[in-house]
């Protein structure tokens, strides 16, 4: 089921307050335009019309994979969603943890945030407008030729999600690591990961592990795993 609203403040806001309220997974928000969307780490997210923002719920269960997790089947979904729609113009790439780029350029990104059993998926795609005032670059579907308007783009979505938590659910996570990593930047490749102390860490792409969190090749030979960081390519 897919809610559609012509103005909020923030998708995931809304869908927190409907999961408090038991709302069923498997519901979907979408607004034309938000006041106050949000990325990660509280950074703002520009929200004019004609760009996607929406917002899924997922009820964990007992035999389900870790909660994190979910930030895998969503890249996966997304990255599908957006290949669906380029139509050969341009090939995505999923960053870790949570951006999906084309040529470089961030074109959409990826928020969890949880409520007791329930996870809230937060999704924001650039599809006509891209902002040009951050600290990294980014793109729109527009920009590489393809024109989608967003509740066309939301039904791909949402199709693409439900298959995708099936497999997670149904198989596990090793799956959608693998075509995750399929999707990826190449091993190898040279990164480096900011740290929530405000450090940072150079090395290279070495894949994920079992859980999902980026392992890094150091110049010493040595591997380390990032839980949590903000991942720039170098």
């Amino acid at each position: 089921m897919i809610r559609t609203l012509a103005e909020t403040g923030s998708t995931n806001a809304d869908m927190l307050d409907l999961a408090h309220s038991g709302a069923s997974e498997g519901l979907w928000l979408r607004a034309e335009r938000q006041t106050g969307g949000r990325g990660r780490q509280g950074r703002a997210w520009a929200s004019p019309a004609g760009n996607l923002y929406a917002s899924t719920l997922v009820r964990l269960r007992p035999t389900d994979p870790h909660a994190a997790s979910l930030a895998l089947v969503a890249a996966v979904a997304l990255e599908e969603a957006v290949r669906a729609h380029l139509g050969g113009a341009a090939t995505p790439t999923l960053k870790w943890p949570n951006d999906l780029l084309l040529d470089g350029a961030k074109v959409s990104g990826i928020l969890l945030e949880r409520a007791g059993d329930a996870v809230v998926i937060g999704i924001g795609a650039n599809l006509a407008h891209h902002p040009r005032d951050l600290d990294r670059a980014a793109t729109s579907l527009a920009a590489h030729g393809a024109a989608v308007d967003p509740a066309t783009f939301q039904e791909t979505l949402a199709d693409a999600f439900a298959r995708w938590l099936g497999v997670w659910r149904g198989q596990g996570l090793a799956p959608v690591r693998a075509r995750w990593l399929e999707r990826a930047h190449p091993p190898g490749t040279p990164l480096t990961a900011r740290l929530p102390d405000g450090s940072a860490v150079d090395g290279l792409f070495d894949g994920l592990d079992a859980t999902g969190a980026l392992v890094l090749r150091l110049a010493d030979g040595g591997r380390r795993v990032i839980h949590a960081a903000d991942i720039f390519l170098l």
